[in-house]
C-alpha cells in the first residue's frame, strides 16, 4: 500500500473513531472540517478521474480505449472475422466495470463508421452514427459488428514480448497492459478529448505521414523546426484551416491555443445553390442548419430561400437554395461570420506522463513519446535476448550429445526407471536438468547426425543474434534507427493524403458586419431615468410631443449614424459599449429602450452620459465635485476584443458632475460653476491632455470652505453677458462670483437638435 493510501486510511479511521466516541457518550456528532472532507472524499475521486478516466496517456489512449482494444485483441479480432459488438462489450466488462453502454459508446467513437478519428482503430459494419451529426443515433450493439483495423498491428506489436508492463484488472482475475506499445505517436495522430476534475484535455489530430516524418527528423536533430514537416493539424472531417504560422507556432510551443476551421463548399450556379461538403470537426450538421435558420428569421440572410440536409451514404452534404442575383461567395463569407460554418478548435495538449498530467508542446510530446518508445523496444529486446539465451542453453546440451549419440541412446535404453533417465543423462554428458529434459524429449526419428548438425548450425546463428541484440541494447543510436525504420514503414503502409486544406488567414476574405447593416442618420435621446430613444430623422420631424415617463425628462440629444459604436457611461464609473444598430428604431410615443435591463446594469446603476463614434477620434472631458477636471482621448475606450463592459471607465475618487465630447481640432470655451456661486470660463486646452482614462486630472477650481463643483458646460450653451469677467488663464483658480442674471442656461429645443 502506498504512503498516500495509508495516510488516507488513517484519516478515515480517526474520523470514524471520533464519531463513534461521540455517539457512545450520547453527545452530538462533531462536524467534519471541510479540509478533511476534501482530503478524504473529494481528492481521491478527483485524482481517479484525472489518472484513470479522462486524460490520455503517452500511448494516445484513455483507460477505456485501452481495455476495449486489448479485449478485442485477445478475442482474435485482429485479422479475424467480425463479431457482434455486444460480444465485445460483454468481454470488455471483465476489464472495465463501468457498464455496457459506456463501453459501447467508447467503441462507437473508435470505429470507421463514426468517422471521429483520422485513422480508426475498429473496422465496423452497421450504423455507428456520425461524428458530424448531433441527432443521428448509433444502432444497438446487438445489430452491429466489429473487428480491429489493420493499423492495430502497430498498436499491439511487441505486446506479447513484454514490451509494456502488465497489471491486474479491477478484481485481480486477469492481466491487462498498463499502456499499449504503439509504434507511432498515436497521441498526435488521432483527436482525443477529456474533461476531468479541475482540468481538461483537448488534443487535435495530425496527419500520420507528417507526424512520422517529423518524429524521424526530431530523432536526428532535436532543434529541428517541426512545422516544416507537420505544418498544422489534420481533421477527419476535412475543411479549410485558416493558417497563421506564428499562431500555430505558439500552439506547438505551449500546447494551448485556438485553430479556426472553415467549411468547404461548392457553388452550383446553374441551379443557384450552394453545397457544403465538409464542416469543422467541432460542430455538427444540425447546429449549422439551426444557425442559418435563425439568421434567415432575423433578416440577416435574406438571400437564402431554403436549406436542407442531404447527407446520405455518399457523405455529408448541406444544400442552400439561394434567391436570384445572390453573390454566393459574399453570402458564404457572411455565413462564416455568423454560423458554425466556421468554428474554432481549442487546443489543450494535456497528457499523463508517469501518472501526472502535463500540458506540453508538440516537440515535448514527441520527446516524451520517444523516451517511452525506447523503453518499450528495450523491454522487447531484453525479452528476445532472454528467450535466445534459454534456447542457446538447450542447444549447448544438444551439442554435447553430438560427441556420442550412441552413448545417449545406450543410457536411455539401459535405464530401468523412467524417472532415472534425466539424472543419468545429466551424469553421462555433464549437462543440467533443462538440457537433459530437452535431449530426452527429442523424437526417435530425430536422433540422427543430420538433425543434430542442423541444430548446431542454428546455435551459431543464435550466438550471432544474441551478440547483435546485446550490442543494440548498449547503443542508443541503434534503437533510434529501429524507431526510424518502423516510422517509415508505418507511414508507407498507412499514410493518407492530408484531408484538411491550409489557407492563409491573411488572404481569406473576412466578413464586414457593416455590409448587411443599413446606415442612416438618426437622433439619439437619453432620459434621466435611463431610457434610450432612437428616432429616424423623418419620425422626429413629424413628431409632436415626445413621450417620457412621469417625472422623467430628456437631458441628452444628438445625431448619430446607425453603424456607430455607442458608449454609455454610468454613475458607477462603468462604461457599457454597444452598437447603435443593436437598438431598434422607436416611435415618438414609445418610452424607448430601458438601458439598465438591456445592457445588464446593476439595479442601482444609472446612465449619466453617452456618445457615439465610428473611429474613436476625439477628446473626452470630465469634471469632478472635488474641483478637478481631466481631458484624454476617447481612443482609451477602444478594445480589440469587442468587450461589452469596461469598469473604471473614469476616475472614481470623486463624483463626476459633467461630461463633454470634444473634437481633436477644437479648443472651445467651457464654463464650470460650484455651490458657492462661483464660476470660471476657460479654454479646454488649459487642462493638460492625459493618456489614461482613470486619470484624476488637475485641480481646476480650488476647493475652499467645503465648496464642490456642480456643473460643466460649453460657453455656447449658456447665456453669459460678460464671459471675460469669468475668464481664468491658469489652474488652479478660485473663480469669480456669479453676477445676478449674467449666467443662465439656454432652453434646449428640438429645433436646436435639428
Amino acid at each position: 500500500m502506498s504512503k498516500k493510501s495509508k495516510e488516507t486510511n488513517r484519516n478515515e479511521d480517526s474520523i470514524k473513531a471520533r464519531y463513534t466516541d461521540a455517539n457512545a457518550a450520547d453527545m452530538p456528532a462533531v462536524d467534519q472540517p471541510i479540509t478533511e472532507m476534501l482530503e478524504v472524499n473529494y481528492m481521491p475521486y478527483a485524482m481517479s478521474v484525472i489518472v484513470s478516466r479522462a486524460i490520455p496517456e503517452i500511448d494516445g489512449f484513455k483507460p477505456a480505449h485501452r481495455k476495449l482494444l486489448y479485449t478485442m485483441y485477445k478475442m482474435g479480432l485482429l485479422g479475424g472475422n467480425r463479431t457482434k459488438s455486444a460480444n465485445v462489450v460483454g468481454q470488455t466488462m471483465k476489464l472495465n466495470p463501468h457498464g455496457d453502454m459506456a463501453i459501447y459508446e467508447t467503441m462507437v467513437r473508435l470505429t470507421r463508421g463514426n468517422a471521429s478519428l483520422l485513422h480508426p482503430y475498429v473496422d465496423s459494419k452497421g450504423n455507428f452514427g456520425k461524428q458530424y451529426s448531433r441527432d443521428m443515433q448509433f444502432a444497438a450493439p446487438r445489430y452491429t459488428e466489429v473487428r480491429l483495423e489493420k493499423l492495430c498491428e502497430e498498436i499491439f506489436k511487441g505486446i506479447d514480448k513484454n514490451a509494456v508492463p502488465m497489471m491486474d484488472n479491477y478484481d485481480g482475475t486477469l492481466k491487462e497492459p498498463s499502456l499499449l506499445p504503439t509504434t507511432f505517436p498515436a497521441v498526435l495522430v488521432n483527436a482525443n478529448q477529456g474533461i476531468a476534475v479541475g482540468m481538461a484535455s483537448n488534443i487535435c489530430s495530425f496527419n500520420l505521414s507528417e507526424v512520422c516524418a517529423a518524429t524521424e527528423a526530431y530523432l536526428k536533430d532535436r532543434s529541428v523546426d517541426l512545422m516544416d514537416y507537420m505544418p498544422a493539424p489534420d481533421f477527419s472531417g476535412g475543411g479549410l484551416l485558416l493558417y497563421d504560422r506564428e499562431q500555430m507556432r505558439q500552439i506547438y510551443e505551449t500546447g494551448r491555443g485556438s485553430i479556426s476551421v472553415r467549411s468547404k463548399y461548392k457553388v452550383d450556379s446553374r441551379n443557384n445553390l450552394i453545397e457544403i461538403t465538409q464542416i469543422p470537426y467541432s460542430t455538427s450538421v444540425e447546429a449549422i442548419i439551426d444557425n442559418i435558420a435563425e439568421l434567415v428569421k432575423s433578416g440577416k440572410a435574406k438571400e437564402i430561400s431554403d436549406i436542407r440536409d442531404e447527407t446520405d451514404l455518399d457523405g455529408l452534404k448541406i444544400t442552400i437554395d439561394c434567391k436570384r442575383g445572390t453573390d454566393h461567395d459574399a453570402l458564404m463569407t457572411k455565413l462564416f461570420r455568423f454560423t458554425k460554418l466556421q468554428d474554432t478548435f481549442s487546443c489543450n495538449f494535456n497528457i499523463l506522463i508517469d501518472g501526472s498530467p502535463k500540458v506540453m508542446g508538440v516537440s515535448e510530446i514527441i520527446s516524451e513519446w520517444l523516451k517511452w518508445r525506447t523503453g518499450c523496444i528495450r523491454r522487447e529486446l531484453e525479452f528476445n535476448l532472454e528467450k535466445m539465451r534459454k534456447k542457446l542453453h538447450l542447444l549447448d546440451g544438444l551439442a554435447a550429445i553430438l560427441l556420442d549419440i550412441d552413448k545417449a541412446i545406450h543410457i536411455i535404453r539401459n535405464t530401468e526407471l523412467e524417472e532415472d533417465v534425466i539424472p543419468n543423462l545429466m551424469k553421462g554428458f555433464d549437462i543440467d536438468n533443462e538440457q537433459a529434459e530437452y535431449v530426452a524429449e527429442i523424437k526417435l526419428r530425430n536422433i540422427n547426425k543430420q538433425y543434430i548438425m542442423n541444430r548446431v548450425a542454428d546455435r551459431e546463428a543464435l550466438e550471432k543474434d544474441i551478440a547483435d541484440t546485446e550490442d543494440t541494447l548498449k547503443r542508443p543510436e541503434r534503437i533510434n534507427t529501429l524507431i526510424a525504420k518502423t516510422l517509415k514503414e508505418v507511414s508507407a503502409k498507412y499514410g493518407q493524403p492530408r484531408r484538411t486544406e491550409l489557407v492563409s488567414s491573411q488572404e481569406t476574405p473576412a466578413f464586414e458586419e457593416t455590409q448587411v447593416i443599413p446606415d442612416y442618420r438618426l437622433h439619439l435621446l437619453l432620459t434621466r431615468h435611463g431610457y434610450l430613444k432612437k428616432h429616424t430623422m423623418q419620425s422626429l420631424r413629424s413628431a409632436g410631443e415626445l413621450r417620457t415617463k412621469e417625472e422623467d425628462e430628456i437631458f441628452m440629444a444628438f445625431e448619430a449614424e446607425n453603424r456607430s459604436d455607442l458608449l454609455i457611461f454610468t454613475d458607477k464609473c462603468n462604461l457599457y459599449k454597444s452598437h447603435v444598430y443593436e437598438f431598434t428604431d422607436t416611435k415618438p410615443g414609445d418610452l424607448g429602450h430601458f438601458l439598465r435591463s438591456e445592457l445588464g446594469m446593476d439595479a442601482d446603476e444609472t446612465p449619466v452620459f453617452m456618445i457615439s463614434t465610428q473611429d474613436y477620434k476625439g477628446l473626452f472631458f470630465v469634471a469632478f465635485e472635488n474641483g478637478k477636471a481631466a481631458r484624454f482621448p476617447i481612443s482609451a475606450y477602444e478594445t480589440k476584443q469587442n468587450r461589452k463592459k469596461l469598469v473604471n471607465a473614469y476616475y472614481d475618487g470623486s463624483k463626476a458632475v459633467g461630461f463633454l465630447l470634444l473634437s481633436e481640432d477644437e479648443d472651445p470655451d467651457l464654463v464650470v460653476t460650484n455651490n458657492v456661486d462661483k464660476a470660471a470660463v476657460f479654454k479646454s486646452s488649459l487642462i493638460p491632455l492625459k493618456t489614461t482614462r482613470t486619470t484624476q486630472g488637475v485641480q481646476l477650481l480650488a476647493s475652499k470652505k467645503g465648496s464642490i463643483l456642480k456643473s460643466l458646460n460649453r460657453l455656447e450653451e449658456l447665456d453669459v453677458t460678460d464671459p471675460e469677467y469669468y475668464r481664468i488663464r491658469k489652474v488652479p483658480a478660485i473663480g469669480y462670483y456669479i453676477r445676478e442674471k449674467s449666467l443662465e442656461a439656454k432652453q434646449i429645443s428640438f429645433d436646436d437638435m435639428n
